[in-house]
């Protein structure tokens, strides 16, 4: 058997290979823990969309770790290769940040306008304590202005792009060390 062949052969008894069969597990479970976090932190009365979020992102790398280190124990005594070892951390990424980032946007519209226009102060009011803390000689009135006007015309779509973004960086930082060191 060849090194980068899995035992078994490629399809399962579900009909997807262990690539796509890990990633969805994983991808899922990471989406649904990134939801769930966003309603603790609603529930808790804590700002869902405000950095806080970003610790239940952290869930994201851990999660294509994970389906990278089963990958490699499925193909045992064979090694998955770095091909399918990147696939299935990138493929659990993608999946867990169209999650959360499903579950922002759905979370934003289901608190309405009031939630988003408390985001939106307080993303305000986080722009100008960063903008004060901005030494003098690098310090712009119109950037500072158009940070100001950006933060204001915060939407949900916005809040759900930035999930997505934040969710795929995050988690590729974590998949693309992992899926190289973890193949072995």
């Amino acid at each position: 058997m060849p090194l980068n062949e899995l035992s078994g052969g490629q399809a399962t008894a579900s009909g997807f290979s262990p690539v796509g069969r890990l990633a969805l597990r994983f991808g899922v479970g990471a989406g649904i823990v990134c939801g769930l976090w966003m309603l603790f932190l609603y529930y808790t009365h804590n700002e869902p969309f405000s950095p806080k979020q970003i610790m239940g992102l952290l869930v994201v790398p851990f999660a294509a770790a994970g389906s990278q280190w089963l990958l490699r124990r499925e193909a045992q005594p064979a090694r998955p290769g770095i091909g399918r070892s990147l696939a299935v951390g990138g493929l659990t990424v993608l999946l867990a940040a169209g999650i959360a980032a499903g579950s922002a946007l759905g979370l934003a519209h289901a608190l309405g306008d009031k939630a988003l226009a408390y985001s939106r102060a307080e993303l305000v009011e986080i722009t100008r304590v960063q903008q004060k803390l901005r030494p003098k000689e690098k310090r712009n009135a119109a950037f500072e202005k158009q940070e100001i006007a950006q933060a204001q015309a915060l939407s949900a779509s916005d809040l759900a792009r930035g999930t997505f973004t934040w969710t795929v960086l995050l988690g590729l930082l974590g998949a693309l060390p992992a899926g190289i060191f973890l193949r072995k």
